[in-house]
């Protein structure tokens, strides 16, 4: 019996051979360099900047606020946790096909009891018993092999989650901040057109003008109520957002607080102001928001070819990680045309008495090998292995999808990247434009050279250029935290 068990312990050191593909990662299928042209302006990069995956989002984000959301949501959004959850599903599942590569070893007890012509015997037995399949050809083994693959993979898939639950959440947090924006300088608005049209209103009583330039000025107040009520539900809305990619209600201490007014002292930003002669006069000292102080440059830009930057990306990794694993399930279906050979072995005591069921002389063993050749299966084991390469090809074919996608989404943001400095110029050139223009239609308004009405369509072209000056600072933050996402980074 020692010398079955002591065979049985070397059988199971046993190296299999295995009947998997070796695998090589696959070529990236794209361009060996990044796309060229207008749109992509060269940045510069400072000497020893760490690559955009290896900051980490506490480093990159500079707004503590910012920060505070963005680890409040790590810790309580319900998909961040439903993907640590399948990582967890994963490695157990790997566990149970990893404990197949060693014995079984099991303990069992019982007693027989039988009765006849009145008399009733008993037996009892007590065992050890061993149990374990050698893998010569390497099924089990390739099958361990598949469920690593697959639990890396989804651990893999969390940091590409995470990293996207980050930019998200940066994202949401500048859209707030850019709408709230918006709705001050609406409500500065707003104001500045209930002075303009209380002014023209009692210059009107007074007999001094007609009645069309307070009922100009009226639509230009109902106008400015209309766009209160849009960014006041659009905060709310983004507001709300923010909370859910959080998972738990955020500190109003961390939403932000809404930017001040800028207009001068007394009068709100862009309002028509009276002069001396009691003629209503614009006051210009409306500054945009500068979003771009919670978000940190890219430190590097992919200065590799295209295939080292993206390979480190997890989204990449989970798919090339799937593609190992549909691998190795090719060596576990061509494993399925090759013998079985199963060992039991059971070493114990078996007595009619409990009390002598341990003594000298009690003992029992037994060692039953087995060996299963298959020999006719209705070409079961040729479709399975037909199964198992074709889920090799659609993971290969999914791999090149996930590089290729990963390409397009660098390309793309850094395209925005290298034509967003010109639209922030061209962008503030046209503010600055649209308030001289205002200034020289006030003047002359003022001094009854012309009519309120050019200046009343001078200001509203103020306000456009100003919202949409808003609108090219969120774009160009909100590229900066693309830029990283797409770069991998954010998974530390």
């Amino acid at each position: 019996m020692k010398r079955s068990l002591i065979s049985l312990a070397a059988l199971a050191l046993l190296s299999a051979c295995s009947l998997a593909p070796v695998y090589e990662r696959p070529a990236a299928p794209v361009t060996a360099a990044w796309p060229q042209g207008d749109a992509y302006q060269p940045a510069p990069v400072a000497a020893g900047a760490a690559a955009a995956h290896d900051i980490a989002w506490r480093d990159y984000f500079a707004d503590e606020r910012l920060r505070g959301v963005i680890a409040l949501a790590l810790a309580n959004n319900r998909d961040l946790r439903v993907s640590a959850l399948n990582m967890d599903k994963a490695r157990a599942q790997y566990g149970i096909e990893r404990a197949a590569q060693v014995p079984s070893v099991s303990a069992s007890g019982g007693q027989n009891a039988q009765h006849a012509n009145g008399n009733t015997n008993r037996q009892y037995s007590a065992n050890i018993n061993v149990a374990y399949e050698l893998d010569f050809f390497g099924k089990v083994r390739s099958l361990s092999e598949a469920a690593l693959q697959q639990y890396l993979g989804t651990e893999e898939a969390r940091r590409a989650q995470q990293i996207a639950l980050v930019a998200d959440v940066a994202n949401a947090w500048l859209a707030l901040q850019a709408d709230r924006e918006r709705l001050r300088l609406a409500a500065d608005t707003l104001k500045s057109q209930q002075i303009t049209y209380e002014l023209s209103k009692r210059r009107f009583e007074a007999g001094a003008t007609s009645g069309l330039d307070m009922h100009e000025a009226q639509t230009s107040v109902e106008a400015a109520r209309n766009d209160m009520a849009v960014y006041t539900a659009q905060v709310a809305a983004d507001e709300n957002a923010l909370t859910l990619l959080a998972g738990a209600p955020v500190p109003t201490q961390l939403m932000g607080a809404p930017t001040a007014s800028g207009g001068a002292a007394g009068v709100p930003a862009g309002a028509l102001a009276p002069d001396a002669a009691g003629s209503p006069v614009m006051a210009t000292a409306l500054a945009g928001p500068d979003l771009l102080a919670g978000v940190a440059a890219v430190k590097e830009l992919p200065a590799g070819v295209p295939s080292e930057v993206l390979a480190r990306r997890p989204d990449v990794l989970a798919a090339e990680r799937t593609l190992q694993a549909a691998n190795a399930n090719i060596g576990a279906a061509r494993a399925a045309f090759f013998p079985s050979i199963s060992l039991t072995a059971a070493a114990g005591a078996a007595s009619g008495d409990l009390s002598s069921l341990f003594r000298a002389g009690a003992g029992t063993w037994s060692f039953m090998p087995s060996v299963r050749l298959p020999i006719f299966d209705g070409g079961a084991n040729r479709a399975t292995l037909g199964v198992a390469q074709a889920d090799r090809d659609i993971a290969l074919a999914r791999y090149e999808k996930s590089v290729q996608s990963a390409f397009r989404e660098v390309a793309d943001a850094l395209a925005q990247r290298g034509t967003l400095g010109e639209r922030l110029a061209s962008q503030a050139a046209l503010v600055d434009a649209a308030q001289k223009s205002f200034r020289i239609h006030e003047a002359r308004y003022s001094k009854g050279s012309e009519s309120y009405l050019n200046a009343l369509v001078s200001q509203r072209a103020l306000y456009g250029a100003q919202q949409a000056m808003i609108t090219a600072r969120l774009a160009s933050a909100s590229n900066q935290v693309t830029l990283y996402k797409v770069l991998g980074g954010g998974a530390q």
